[in-house]
């Protein structure tokens, strides 16, 4: 199966294109960058596919049957679209999009064309992550009633001044960033449920003074003096669904020297913390006694995993957990905690 992968940054070289390459059935046909030495330096790095600058080229050839969106956010949603509407099926990185509106429109087409639209949400595709989910459904936790969301981190905002931190390129900081797979990770463990009302705040604070800003990490590169700095370094929200509650507390840069990145998953009969990215341990009370169980388990990379699914639902047809029309509910929640604090009050969601 020919593929292309548009954007050859970070996430592309980090993930996409690695495990393309491990997949036997699939043939990387194009990459595509706007920068042409990215592009260029991926056909040579892998030895294969051809380099391009203009998606709208490989949209042309018939061959390609699927692409991976790994470009910059603000293009997310056009590029999308214009790949489902020439025939390909698409897996998009996250988040979906800058907007909750650009979101649909990309649902919308998904619905109008009947391509495969899975948006990168890597974690549904995680060995921790869902055998938690299994834990859930299978009862063992009783009623899920609070999901707590912590992804702290010290002073590690990305780039600053550039991309990562202009809101008409990111749509967002922290929250869009990284606390859109918490969401999501709590989303798909707890069956995706209809969020009610959202009320949050979003703080712009720490990173405002890009030339004199302290910092222990700055990863997706160096400061810029004179960028732009207009997204949000912390937030803290609650969401009210038709199951738990959810509260969260998430910041790229805080003046707490401790990272705390995990998720409490709380219920009537035990408990689960999972370490963001690692291992979880269950909490519960048996024959009269206190339980700590933390298992241990092979797993297997969730990149790959994710890459090997899509091509395999590509033939298939199948829906995956990763489809537009459940990460549009994390979107939906994003967009509200947004809202809400920008209006500094309450939003209630349509039932």
């Amino acid at each position: 199966m020919k593929v292309a992968v548009i954007g050859c940054g970070t996430i592309a070289n980090a993930a996409h294109i690695p495990s393309y390459m491990n997949n036997k059935n699939v043939e990387i046909a194009y990459f595509c960058d706007i920068i042409p030495e990215r592009a260029e330096k991926a056909v040579k790095d892998y030895g294969v596919g051809k380099a391009v600058t203009d998606y709208h080229d490989i949209l042309k050839d018939p061959d390609v049957v699927a692409v991976s969106v790994c470009t910059p956010n603000n293009v997310h949603a056009q590029i999308a679209i214009d790949c489902m509407r020439a025939g390909k099926h698409v897996l998009c990185e996250k988040p979906a999009a800058r907007t909750l509106s650009e979101a649909l429109e990309m649902q919308r087409v998904q619905h109008e064309t009947g391509k495969t639209l899975n948006i990168g949400v890597v974690n549904r595709f995680n060995d921790s992550v869902r055998r938690i989910k299994q834990h859930i459904d299978n009862g063992e936790l009783g009623v899920i009633y609070q999901v707590y969301i912590s992804f702290r981190a010290h002073r590690s905002i990305p780039g600053l001044g550039g991309a990562f931190t202009t809101k008409a390129i990111a749509g967002g900081g922290a929250l869009i960033d990284w606390g859109v797979h918490y969401l999501d990770i709590v989303m798909y463990c707890c069956g995706d449920p209809k969020p009610r009302t959202v009320t949050g705040e979003a703080f712009c604070k720490l990173g405002v003074d890009i030339e004199n800003y302290t910092y222990t990490d700055m990863w997706a590169g160096p400061h810029i003096p004179g960028g732009v700095y207009d997204v949000d370094d912390a937030v803290t929200a609650l969401i009210r669904t038709e199951g738990p509650v959810i509260t969260m507390n998430g910041a790229w840069a805080q003046n707490i020297g401790v990272r705390e990145t995990f998720i409490d998953f709380l219920g009537d009969k035990a408990g689960i913390r999972l370490q963001y990215g690692g291992d979880y341990t269950l909490y519960t009370a048996k024959d009269g006694m206190l339980q700590t169980i933390s298992p241990t388990f092979k797993t297997k990379d969730m990149f790959q995993r994710e890459i090997d699914e899509f091509v395999d639902c590509v033939k298939t047809g199948e829906k995956l957990p990763s489809h537009i029309d459940t990460a549009i509910i994390t979107a939906q929640i994003m967009q509200a905690i947004y809202d809400s604090s920008d209006a500094h009050q309450e939003i209630r969601l349509a039932n």
